[in-house]
């Protein structure tokens, strides 16, 4: 039996993969959040995985929330570094593999114009996303380790986009949404089925392709595209407004364009990547 520990089991990511596990019977999960596990605490870290021989940890543990960071960047680097460093260092020493999520905010694409490859130069312009770029450098440090970045999460668990537009819809007659920022949304579900076909492939490979992947759904949107297209499948008569970011201020910066380039990640393990819109209706059909 494959052994596999998923941290931030409770959140978007984590969640997925949870519903996920009857589909992949030859392998075994065990599940940890905050709750139960502190990824902080160095040594309850190693006493946990000392008890179970794991072959794999998805460390879908983070802190995410993007503008608070900016005033609590000591918490925000405890959880997106300090944690990513015990789970690491444990990883190499017990010869885990390490599958490690990480964000689109790395980068500063004020003048970016084409998808991001795994190999453009990471220059992040918010807390956030500087700890994030930090606990990449923890990650690497797992001996056989896969980063995944990604973009615009969203799910029928947890707060997020797609549930605060669906949300505000039903209140309001009309909401702004920026139009200014241009990326990919990426549904969890379909994020958490490639991370399990990636270790399958591992398996049944039996090689460790480390290094840092790419992955959101197919296609480009705005906000506001997304938003458009949340309100119309919903049936809401809600109207968007296409606003500029400077007419949002947010504490956070975000990144003006942040398209992933995922041919890595679909070439080396034979990846086939739903389209946003049509990933969408699928989440849809569950929230409505």
């Amino acid at each position: 039996m494959t052994n596999i520990l998923i941290t931030g089991a409770n959140g978007q990511l984590g969640s997925e993969l949870r519903r996920l596990a009857k589909d992949y019977p030859q392998f075994k999960f065990y599940y940890t959040d905050i709750e139960n596990l502190d990824l902080t605490d160095f040594n309850a870290v190693e006493t946990y995985i000392n008890i179970i021989p794991l072959k794999y940890i998805i460390n879908c543990a983070a802190y995410t929330a993007v503008d608070k960071a900016e005033n609590d960047i000591e918490m925000a680097r405890k959880i997106n570094v300090d944690a990513v460093s015990n789970l690491s260092k444990l990883a190499l020493k017990s010869e885990i593999g390490f599958i490690h999520i990480s964000t689109d905010y790395v980068f500063d694409s004020s003048k970016q114009n084409v998808p991001f490859k795994e190999t453009d130069k990471a220059l992040t312009i918010s807390a956030y996303g500087k700890t994030k770029l930090m606990g990449e450098e923890e990650a690497k440090k797992a001996g056989n380790f896969i980063i995944i970045r990604t973009s615009w999460l969203y799910s029928s668990f947890g707060n997020n986009f797609v549930k605060t537009i669906l949300r505000l819809g039903k209140e309001r007659t009309e909401l702004g949404v920026v139009f200014d920022q241009t990326g990919t949304p990426c549904y969890a579900a379909d994020l958490a089925n490639s991370i399990l076909k990636i270790i399958e492939f591992t398996e049944h490979s039996g090689e460790f392709k480390s290094g840092i992947y790419h992955y959101s759904n197919e296609g480009v949107c705005s906000w506001y595209d997304f938003a458009i297209e949340i309100v119309k499948k919903a049936g809401l008569t809600c109207k968007i407004k296409p606003i500029e970011t400077k007419d949002y201020p947010l504490p956070a910066k975000r990144p003006a364009y942040s398209v992933l380039n995922k041919s890595k990640i679909k070439e080396s393990f034979s990846l086939d990547i739903p389209y946003w819109i049509d990933s969408l209706d699928r989440c849809l059909k569950e929230l409505l």
